[in-house]
């Protein structure tokens, strides 16, 4: 008798131990496995927020098919605690474990809403878009110039709010005056900017900073970004260039930047100035003697002046020889590679094309056929200033 009992409780307990295997395997293949959610959706946790109530709430939203799975899957995987407060973007079939590792150490608001604050050389533009789930883009909400408009309601009403992530975008060729006049204006930074830093010191890019920033501190991020970036970039420049030093580079690639916003265009319009300076030819180009009125502090808004191109000035590369003593402007990373890495030309001149390109020359016979089809267009246009390199 207790033989046969003992043979059914052993026979029990290995039916109990497929079974707790099989409720094992099923609960890891519903954690792992692909999740039931259809279509792409901002899930938002909140500050403080439970693992009990994240889940329930997962589920409601159709984005987990079991809240117990999910929360014996974070206990299970030590990762109960590590709920971060943001808003998150969770895709179609995203599996439980995905879901958890998204909300735990994926980061802060990879959806939702944000703040651009774009910094370009004609103004400075706050942008406040909101993440699109179902294409993954954002849309435009607002946005208002601050320098010249008067805050939208649209924007005091979620500037507060703590799930905004912040962004601040500097376009390539903005000189260093309009960087420190734009962050100045940027309510939601703080702190002091002792002193304009040098030009093409900083980097045109975009930087994620948090509300409340310090302002000298981004500068400060800007200017190492633009370092590291020069220093990486001349280590592999090519020989013969009429540089002794990376700053002189950096003057030649402001240049670029200011002449053309076509990226294809950079390298050969590099080749062009580092020609006219390999043949004793002066530079001429219009951007250098706009800095020498403007110093870089707003923009000119007019045509040059023949006084103007006549002016004796650092910058007037009409008059001068060689470069101007400094940078212009900002230049971006495809100028600074386009000064360090110039297409190999025997070209000297050029001029606007009409397309928003510019038509390249090797003589100036051929430049001044360039030139007058130019006009041509300015006429038709009603445009004046021809721009590009000329004799």
């Amino acid at each position: 008798m207790w033989r046969s009992v003992a043979s059914n409780a052993l026979t029990l307990f290995i039916v109990l131990l497929v079974a707790a295997a099989g409720l094992l395997a099923w609960g890891r293949e519903q954690f792992t496995g692909p999740g039931p959610l259809t279509q792409a959706i901002c899930f938002r946790v909140e500050r403080g927020a439970s693992l009990s109530a994240v889940s329930r709430a997962l589920e409601e939203q159709g984005a987990v098919s079991d809240a117990r799975i999910f929360r014996i899957g974070a206990e299970y995987s030590g990762k109960a605690d590590g709920l971060k407060f943001g808003s998150y973007l969770v895709m179609p079939g995203q599996s439980m474990a995905q879901v958890l590792e998204s909300v735990t150490v994926g980061g802060q608001s990879t959806c939702g809403r944000e703040v651009n604050y774009r910094i370009s050389v004609a103004s400075a533009e706050v942008v406040l878009r909101e993440l699109d789930p179902e294409t993954n883009r954002y849309v435009d909400v607002v946005k208002f110039d601050p320098a010249a408009e008067a805050v939208p309601a649209e924007y005091l009403d979620v500037a507060e709010a703590d799930d905004i992530r912040w962004r601040v975008t500097l376009a390539e060729g903005v000189t260093s005056w309009q960087v420190v006049d734009s962050l100045r204006r940027a309510e939601f930074l703080t702190g002091e900017i002792a002193e304009v830093p040098p030009e093409g010191s900083l980097a045109p890019d975009s930087y994620e900073v948090e509300r409340g920033a310090d302002r000298a501190a981004l500068l400060g991020q800007m200017a190492e970004r633009q370092a590291a970036t020069l220093a990486e970039l001349w280590a592999a420049r090519a020989e013969g260039l009429p540089y002794e030093t990376p700053e002189e580079a950096l003057i030649m690639a402001s240049i670029v930047e200011k002449e053309t916003g076509i990226a294809e265009e950079r390298k050969r319009v590099a080749s062009v100035f580092i020609n006219r300076l390999a043949q004793g030819m002066r530079l001429q180009t219009d951007p250098t003697v706009i800095y020498g009125i403007t110093k870089g502090e707003g923009v000119l808004g007019r045509g040059l002046r023949q006084s103007e191109l006549r002016r004796e000035t650092p910058y007037n590369t009409y008059v001068i020889d060689g470069m101007p003593p400094t940078p212009i402007a900002n230049p971006g990373r495809l100028s600074i590679e386009a000064a360090l890495n110039p297409e190999t030309t025997d070209l000297l001149y050029f001029v606007a094309d009409g397309s928003g390109g510019h038509a390249f020359a090797r003589t100036l016979a051929e430049h001044n056929e360039n030139v007058a089809r130019w006009r041509e267009i300015e006429r038709q246009q009603g445009e004046d200033g021809a721009g590009g390199v000329q004799d």
